[in-house]
């Protein structure tokens, strides 16, 4: 138990995390000393690590086979949860598998060597099974993290033909951000131990109405964008037709922004997050595939352009700011005329003083094409940038590094200077591409 304690903490310290929550310490306890456990609690409190650590904890060195899964309902969690779990450091091979994906490079992944922790979403694992891609017979961890979001979207065929597969099961994990769906009985749930953090930091939302005099909302999004300033938010509507007009209004307007939904390009999905991440955008247009399940850091607001169309979609999409005891806010943008639903109750409405438009960031991002599959570290990619991009320390931001490329956030005034310097140079043994994204 002592070493588990040291491997604890220099994972942490890689992580840069003092100490667990008390979310994450009673979690860890109860996936270790339980087989049945369901979590809950709100976005951002940390549930992937409460989860991560007791299990990479009990993984087999020895066992070359895959030892536990982890079932994510979108390919943005998935790659989040793959991410977290490489940045522990533990020397375990993990995979992450889902749509979007080639299928040909998971199967030569998987062929030269199995992962320990498999990641994926629903679709996809239950594809690798049917085909035989991996033994499922040495997984002894299984995780289903924001299961109800799994069931919403239609997994529920995949999971249960998944659960077939597994006959060896010795711990079972479900997450969710709410209380609203009945676990099916395909999961197999005997006499699980819940543990339940959803009433946390609950009441540091604020709620408030921005009455739009127009039924067309575009201008009245306008002037609350300048009123709110340069702060990262998240602007919510209900089609992804509406964030193409929407954007092009904004466009126009010169304010920055992204955008994010079903039916983008999966390369295009990630590098809308990634640019949001790192302060390229301060603005994310997004459906409510982004009220959870998504990587991205604490936001000061959210924007109901559209009224959700039930109270569970509110409740996610609020969920993404106010997150872990900060405080935070939500708009709905409201045609005068407009009635709102039972389960937005009397808000108080915000007067939107005119105010100049947002002004752009100061950040951009580049690409670089070499990754961890290169030996690259981020300590590599700021040495360059330092010595032979000449940049400062205050220039150079967020550094995201993938398998095979990584993406680098630096103020935008560099940004030439520094191509012409670091462009098609050498980065350890492999000559990189750097270009802006």
């Amino acid at each position: 138990m002592s070493s588990s304690i040291k491997n604890q903490k220099k994972i942490l310290a890689k992580l840069g995390i003092e100490k667990l929550n008390p979310m994450q310490e009673e979690a860890q306890f109860a996936v270790h000393t339980l087989p049945e456990t369901v979590l809950l609690s709100p976005t951002g409190t940390g549930k992937t690590l409460a989860f991560l650590l007791p299990i990479i904890g009990e993984l087999n060195p020895k066992e070359e086979e895959v030892q536990a899964l982890i079932l994510a309902p979108s390919r943005e969690l998935a790659i989040q949860i793959e991410q977290v779990a490489r940045e522990m450091g533990t020397g375990y091979k993990i995979n992450a598998v889902y749509g979007g994906r080639n299928f040909s490079k998971d199967k030569m992944e998987l062929k030269h060597k199995r992962p320990a922790l498999m990641i994926g979403t629903p679709g996809r694992v239950a594809d690798h099974l049917r085909r035989g891609s991996f033994t499922a017979k040495n997984i002894h961890f299984l995780v289903l993290d924001e299961f109800d979001k799994s069931l919403e979207v239609g997994f529920e065929d995949e999971m249960s033909e998944i659960m077939s597969f597994l006959p060896n099961l010795k711990k079972k994990v479900l997450t969710s951000a709410t209380t609203d769906a009945a676990i099916p009985d395909f999961v197999g749930l005997d006499n699980p131990t819940y543990i339940n953090y959803l009433e946390d930091g609950v009441a540091k939302l604020t709620i408030k109405t921005v009455i739009s005099p127009e039924k067309d909302k575009l201008q009245t999004l306008v002037e609350t964008l300048s009123y709110l300033g340069n702060q990262p938010g998240i602007v919510f509507l209900n089609f992804k037709q509406s964030i193409q007009r929407v954007s092009d209004f904004l466009t126009e307007k010169g304010i920055p922004h992204g955008c994010f939904y079903g039916g983008m390009e999966q390369k295009d999905r990630e590098r809308a997050l990634i640019k949001f991440r790192n302060g390229t955008h301060e603005i994310l247009l997004a459906t409510d595939l982004a009220a959870r399940g998504i990587d991205v850091p604490e936001i000061k607001f959210i924007i109901h352009y559209h009224l959700p169309l039930r109270a569970q979609e509110f409740t996610h999409r609020n969920g993404r700011t106010a997150r872990m005891h900060k405080e935070g806010t939500a708009y709905v943008l409201k045609w005068v005329e407009e009635e709102l639903p039972e389960f937005i109750d009397n808000p108080e409405e915000q007067i939107i003083e005119k105010s100049p438009l947002p002004k752009p960031a100061g950040w951009k991002t580049l690409f670089i094409s070499g990754g961890r599959k290169d030996k690259i570290s981020k300590g590599d990619i700021a040495g360059l940038f330092f010595k032979q991009g000449e940049l400062k320390k205050d220039q150079l931001g967020i550094i995201e590094l993938k398998q095979d490329c990584a993406f680098v956030a630096v103020k935008a005034e560099r940004v030439d200077f520094l191509l012409r310097m670091v462009n098609n140079t050498r980065l350890k043994k492999k000559k990189v591409r750097v270009s802006v994204i």
